[in-house]
């Protein structure tokens, strides 16, 4: 299934020029509450043929591939110039369903740009589809440079003083409508960096008959909530210890009734007043009807970097994923109206369409459409840009697998003078080496130029933690400043108008890295003209091999049972009583305990078998859906019924279930490209067949 990719909803909205179809079909959707609104720029063929027209899909939560397919299939038949999808899943393999049919789009003219996905904690080899298609362009996130906050007003006053208004971010609960008392706070200290961290002091008064006011910083949220409310607190406002405002969540501890979060500004100033021994007291505004003011706050963490919660590629056959890098952290967003009208959002979900209508400009300004020029371009004159954890930014070129070429530059691919053939270069793996390969540079302005090449190294991102993990690092994992050595030929090339030259690119891959952990080297190959512009080409390798990798984790795959929530393994010997034969969804067998298959990948399969092996140690056939192909790394869990992928049902009997595992780049008619793992016997019988009683 793919989901939405955004934090946590978005709304998406490409631009409708000359056509009122387009905006009045927003504005319904808007008025209607939609949560999500993708769109696929183009020109039906119903519309006027000078128009762009935004054709609206409306949808939330997961979507199955079919309905997706369906989707493109119809945006494409419309005549859509763009295709644009804030939408995914794992996978990381580029046949996988959704994607071949938007590869086969792109083939077919029509540019396509998918999400990359906000699955960055993952860590590496994490690329979502129909992202990591071929030819499709995967779409990364960049954090804004400002903290922009829609903040709701409320006012104050200090010694029964005039009001003064001030602005906060509701949080969870938020029932703060008629909310007016005055302000206790546990210290005067505006620099503790544990406010309400510790149990509140024998002589606090009932907190029930105050706003409790207190610093965010070290300890959690939850926990600050938890010794106001042991003092009677109902109603607590943080207020930050850092640039601009937050929602938070502390719903999960009872007698909270309401949480919002105020600026360190707004804060201190109540502080300050309460120092003095005057009364603050603050009336608060329902948030769903206070007005709102937009507040820009600088952004001191990640101010223009990768977004920490990108999702990081390459796919499992080395294909550079993502492509590009566009704004989608702390984004100002158009949102539904019965929701507010706008919102500060962030995502991937707000990154790709902003690309996607970069797109359209530059589209119409050098007057192509075609898939492959357009996304040259832009990856020609992206600026790739330094890695940043969060919290500390390192002198070192983030990773082509988190940022693609870097951030896409509209003004310089709408005029670049410099065409490249490609859009990056994957070396593969040791395994499957690519050491020679060769692009084209035209020159597609008007003088003469001479191009400088060179190449710099981004940061090495190994893949596993130690020699012996089989699954990917949570981010960040470890990078390393480790750099290939490129030899490229020529060194300087001068290109008339209209000239176009091939350049060859020898790679030596770094040396004295650990090829066990597979780590991921890259990097940019540099064009430097005597006109003053600069282009880039990124490139990506592996160290080691992937068919080497583990694919099945076997310790994390086995047998459980439906009614346990927590998939612990059952015990050799359980029996499970089935509904009969293709009555697993009649509601009296709603109760039914099923065996349960728990498969764990730790990295990705191209296909995945489950074989049923009866008590005489013979096969009889696959549990329905399998095989399963193009799989993610992960944990999956499937319900038996006693079905059979052949649509035959298993006889009562004890069986094993041996799950198999093909390995990256294996053969799947080599045995020892297959791992495996078989459970422990169980027992399914089926249930007598009953008959449903009618009373009149």
């Amino acid at each position: 299934m793919a989901k939405s990719q955004y934090l946590p909803v978005t709304n998406l909205i490409s631009a409708a020029q000359k056509s009122n179809l387009g905006i009045e079909a927003y504005l319904k959707a808007s008025d209607d509450g939609s949560n999500i609104i993708t769109a696929s720029i183009g020109g039906a063929s119903s519309w006027p043929e000078d128009s762009w027209a935004a054709m609206l899909l409306v949808s939330s939560g997961d979507v199955g591939n079919d309905i997706l397919i369906e989707a493109y299939l119809k945006a494409y038949d419309d005549g859509s110039d763009i295709i644009t999808a804030s939408i995914g899943g794992a996978s990381g393999w580029p046949e996988d369903s959704w994607a071949a049919v938007v590869s086969r789009i792109v083939e077919k003219g029509v540019p396509c740009l998918v999400s990359a996905g906000n699955d960055g904690a993952t860590g590496i080899f994490y690329a979502s589809t129909a992202a990591n298609g071929k030819k499709v362009t995967a779409v990364a996130s960049v954090d804004n440079i400002l903290a922009p906050a829609l903040l709701s007003e409320a006012s104050y006053s200090v010694a029964n003083g005039s009001l003064s208004t001030f602005g906060f971010t509701a949080s969870a609960p938020s029932a703060w409508a008629n909310v007016s008392l005055p302000v206790w706070s546990v210290n005067f200290n505006t620099a503790d960096t544990a406010n309400g961290c510790e149990a509140f002091p024998d002589d606090t008064p009932d907190l029930s008959k105050y706003i409790v006011l207190i610093r965010r910083g070290t300890c959690t949220f939850v926990q600050k909530a938890q010794n106001a409310v042991a003092k009677g607190a109902k109603y607590i406002i943080y207020y930050n210890n850092a640039s601009g405002s937050t929602k938070v969540d502390v719903s999960a501890v009872a007698g909270v009734k309401a949480a919002a979060m105020v600026t360190s500004e707004t804060g201190a100033a109540w502080i300050k007043a309460l120092q003095a021994g005057t009364q603050v007291t603050v009336n608060m505004a329902d948030p769903e009807t206070a007005p709102k003011n937009l507040n820009n706050f600088p952004n001191t963490a990640t101010p223009g970097f990768l977004s920490t919660y990108t999702s990081w590629g390459p796919t499992y056959e080395v294909d550079v994923k993502p492509q590009i890098s566009s704004p989608g952290g702390m984004i100002l967003s158009t949102y539904p109206r019965a929701l507010g009208s706008y919102a500060v959002l962030s995502g991937t979900s707000m990154a790709c369409p902003l690309a996607a209508a970069t797109w359209a400009l530059v589209m119409q300004k050098r007057g192509t459409k075609d898939p492959k020029v357009l996304e040259n371009l832009f990856s020609a004159t992206a600026h790739p840009n330094l890695f940043n954890d969060g919290t500390k930014t390192y002198p070192m070129l983030a990773p082509v697998a988190q940022q693609g070429a870097g951030l896409i530059q509209a003004w310089d691919a709408a005029n670049a003078n410099a065409l490249l053939s490609v859009s990056s270069i994957s070396f593969n793996d040791t395994e499957h080496f690519k050491p020679l390969q060769s692009f084209e540079v035209t020159n597609t302005g008007k003088k003469a130029v001479t191009y400088q090449l060179g190449h710099t190294s981004a940061a090495t991102a190994y893949t596993f933690a130690n020699d012996t993990s089989i699954g990917p690092a949570a981010f960040p994992n470890e990078l390393v400043d480790a750099k290939a050595t490129l030899v490229l030929t020529p060194a300087k090339l001068t290109l008339n108008p209209g000239q176009k030259k091939t350049v060859t690119v020898l790679a030596i891959p770094p040396l004295g890295l650990d090829a066990k952990r597979l780590p991921v080297y890259s990097g940019y190959i540099t064009l430097n003209g005597t006109d003053s512009t600069g282009y880039s080409l990124p490139y990506q390798g592996v160290v080691g091999s992937m068919r080497s990798v583990t694919v099945l984790d076997k310790q994390n795959s086995y047998l459980s049972q439906s009614s346990d929530a927590t998939y612990a393994p059952v015990a050799a010997g359980t029996t499970f009583t089935l509904p009969p034969a293709g009555k697993a969804n009649d509601t009296l067998y709603a109760t039914t305990v099923y065996p349960t298959i728990v498969l764990t990948l730790s990295m990705g399969s191209a296909e995945v078998h489950a074989d049923v092996v009866n008590s005489k140690g013979k096969t009889i056939g696959q549990v329905l859906t399998f095989p399963a192909r193009w799989n993610p790394r992960g944990t999956f869990e499937w319900n038996w019924d006693g079905a059979l992928s052949d649509g035959t049902y298993a006889p009562a009997d004890t069986y094993k279930i041996t799950l198999k595992a093909l390995k990256i780049y294996g053969n799947s008619k080599w045995p020892l490209d297959w791992e495996t793992q078989t459970t422990e016997p169980f027992t399914i019988k089926y249930a007598a067949k009953s008959k449903r009683a009618f009373t009149a």
